[in-house]
């Protein structure tokens, strides 16, 4: 069976919980109460997407390696 590897965001919110957004699909948005259950969230709503974009003949996009980096500003 094929393996679909895509990177996730994984984004702490002020109250708790876990924001998840996929760069290379930003129709992909869930969110977990805890960082695990953020991952499970991450990869059931990833699966769903693969699944239907497959069934329907569409093209999957490529992954997307986003840069990180820290920008300072003096004000």
């Amino acid at each position: 069976m094929p393996q679909y590897r895509y990177t996730a965001f994984f984004e702490p919110l002020p109250d708790g919980g876990f924001n998840v957004r996929f760069p290379a699909i930003p129709e992909i948005c869930t969110f977990g109460a805890t960082l695990a259950e953020a991952r499970t969230m991450a990869a059931d709503a990833l699966r769903c997407y693969v699944t239907s974009a497959l069934e329907l003949g569409e093209p999957l996009p490529p992954d997307v390696e986003p840069a990180r980096e820290p920008i300072a500003v003096s004000v």
